[in-house]
């Protein structure tokens, strides 16, 4: 009787981390269980719009590997990736914080939800919504960290290349341990007429 509950915690255990090899030299998780993690739990809370399969499997495997204790990612719009981040920390029992930044209300832009902004993680615990420069904003945040940090930062702003350089430099000048991802690196022609713009 003891060596089965002993057997099923194991089988549980393994659920619950999915980053078998940490001390391996490459970034390796347990596909099978990221997938079904994005399946029952992902898709029902955020969609596959704007990411895809892939990216929600990417985006939650990092958060499992990485085990940051601070996730700093800008371009909230609903908070879809934020809401990714955290449905991922909560079910694999991963301790964070996530701030997750956006323009200014009084800021033009065409991807700016207004209202909407974050609503998919307001009032979620661990999930702080903040307004102004994405790094700028998270550089100072950090200034008022004491304990364990381990940083992701997701970098989803302003997508021109001075500003993704500006935010790439900063965050690999201030904070040289920082696990970065970046959204919207696959480019496109004009041509392909999807997915552009």
């Amino acid at each position: 009787m003891l060596q089965k509950i002993i057997n099923k915690l194991k089988r549980h255990l393994r659920i619950i981390n999915p980053a078998k090899n940490t001390n391996c030299t490459e970034f390796e998780v347990d596909n099978w269980i990221i997938s079904s993690f994005v399946i029952k739990k992902l898709i029902p809370s955020v969609g596959i719009k704007p990411f895809p399969l892939s990216e929600l499997c990417l985006l939650s495997s990092a958060v499992c590997y990485f085990r940051p204790t601070h996730i700093f990612e800008w371009g909230t719009h609903i908070g879809k990736s934020a809401r990714v981040f955290y449905e991922t920390a909560k079910y694999f029992n991963i301790p964070i914080e996530i701030h997750s930044i956006d323009l200014p209300d009084n800021i033009s832009h065409i991807e700016h939800p207004g209202y909407k902004r974050g609503r998919l993680v307001r009032g979620l615990r661990n999930v702080t919504l903040h307004q102004g420069d994405g790094l700028d904003k998270s550089l100072e945040i950090i200034k008022g960290i004491t304990n364990d940090f381990k940083p992701l930062f997701y970098v989803d702003g302003d997508h021109s290349y001075e500003s993704v350089k500006r935010e790439l430099s900063g965050i690999i000048e201030s904070v040289p341990n920082a696990v970065i991802l970046l959204h919207d690196t696959f480019y496109q022609s004009s041509q392909s007429n999807y997915n552009i713009g």
